[in-house]
């Protein structure tokens, strides 16, 4: 029996990040993040001066961007080259900018290149993995033994994100900006050409507005364990 895929999508602020990474670490399987891989790419073109508004010119400089991301749940990383961008990727400049070269058909093609090459590396070393993003269930990962889709209440996302901001640092953290921020990305994320944002329908829907972290991880954890050998 192969070790299983997971595949989850969701909104920005949904809690993803966290979900994925506690049942990867409670399951013992890995663990990635396609959001940072699209943030690094978005970091890659911003520090190499490429106007992030122009696909054409997007799309030019993606074959010179090296992305690597590690796969540990308890210490994930991301590199562009030899170059840690954990921290930068996560800027305000960053997440303005990465709808836009999230959009390009290129890049998008690229990365989920690197995405299912880093699922087929689990399960060759006998390692299943969890895979977290907006076109996971769809288009990345559409055979993955289970499909999970994440939401919440916007105002309950915003009220997560902007504290995720306050913990990075961030001054002037305000709820009603982030909540305006996040369903203008919803907009764009599910609105674009190219593997929007959308619900799989055959993904299990799993609402986190009322729960707590440790609930969400159990319920994902019980729908794994139900669901794959």
């Amino acid at each position: 029996m192969l070790p299983p895929v997971i595949a989850v999508d969701g909104p920005a602020g949904s809690g993803k990040s966290s979900v994925c990474r506690g049942v990867a670490e409670r399951l013992g399987l890995r663990y990635l993040d396609t959001g940072a891989m699209y943030r690094a790419m978005t970091w890659a073109m911003l520090t190499a001066g490429v106007d992030v508004d122009d696909p054409a010119a997007v799309a030019a400089h993606t074959g010179a961007v090296r992305i690597i991301s590690g796969t540990d749940p308890r210490n994930p990383t991301i590199h562009v080259g030899a170059s840690d961008v954990s921290g930068p990727i996560r800027s305000d400049e960053v997440t303005g900018a990465v709808s836009a070269v999230s959009a390009v058909p290129l890049v998008r093609d690229r990365l989920v290149d690197v995405q299912r090459a880093e699922v087929a590396a689990a399960r060759d070393a006998g390692e299943g993995i969890v895979v977290e993003g907006r076109d996971i269930t769809t288009v990345v990962l559409p055979d993955a033994d289970l499909k999970v889709f994440i939401t919440a209440d916007p105002a309950i996302r915003a009220a997560r994100r902007a504290a995720q901001d306050a913990d990075l640092g961030k001054d002037g953290v305000d709820v009603r900006t982030t909540e305006t921020a996040l369903l203008e990305r919803d907009a764009k994320d599910s609105t674009r050409t190219t593997s929007p944002l959308a619900q799989a329908p055959d993904a299990v829907v799993v609402d986190t507005t009322d729960l707590t972290l440790e609930q969400v991880i159990d319920r994902v954890c019980d729908l794994t364990r139900s669901r794959t050998p």
